[in-house]
């Protein structure tokens, strides 16, 4: 008997993923009211010194990109979560491109890798977001604007 050691490669499971996404479509929409406006920039204040800044990169007819920051006082930038994502409004849908400055998710990596990424990382960083949101929404004591 012969013992091999491979494993399967991940599959995403995307109706799990495309109900994430659609979540966090509705929840970006709640805290942008305006998303068609580039170099708008929308803050949060969560509690003195915890601010999150919504910046729209670029905007379109179908897309938005939008790139969500954490500005905190004493944080380091480095441990301060950024992400840039896409709205597809046609679809109501809002995906995660990159995250802390990585560059583009793949929907999955083979594991081990050489950057050590998880075979999941584009779902589990969609529900990192998801809850970064329902965090922002909760509570957010200020929403403001401002064209950069």
């Amino acid at each position: 008997m012969k013992i091999t050691n491979k494993q399967r490669k991940y599959v995403p499971d995307l109706p799990s993923l495309l109900a994430v996404c659609e979540a966090n479509y509705a929840r970006l929409l709640r805290l942008l009211p305006d998303c068609d406006t580039v170099t708008l920039s929308y803050s949060f204040e969560i509690n003195e010194g915890l601010y999150y800044r919504v910046k729209i990169l670029d905007s379109s007819r179908y897309t938005s990109t939008v790139e969500l920051a954490q500005l905190a006082n004493g944080v380091p930038t480095y441990m301060r979560p950024v992400m840039q994502v896409r709205l597809y409004h046609d679809a109501n849908v809002a995906e995660v491109l990159s995250a802390q400055y990585i560059g583009s998710l793949k929907p999955s990596y083979a594991y081990p890798n050489t950057h050590m990424h998880q075979p999941n990382e584009k779902e589990m960083t969609n529900r990192f977001l998801a809850e970064w949101l329902a965090f922002c929404l909760r509570h957010a004591e200020s929403i403001g604007s401002s064209e950069i």
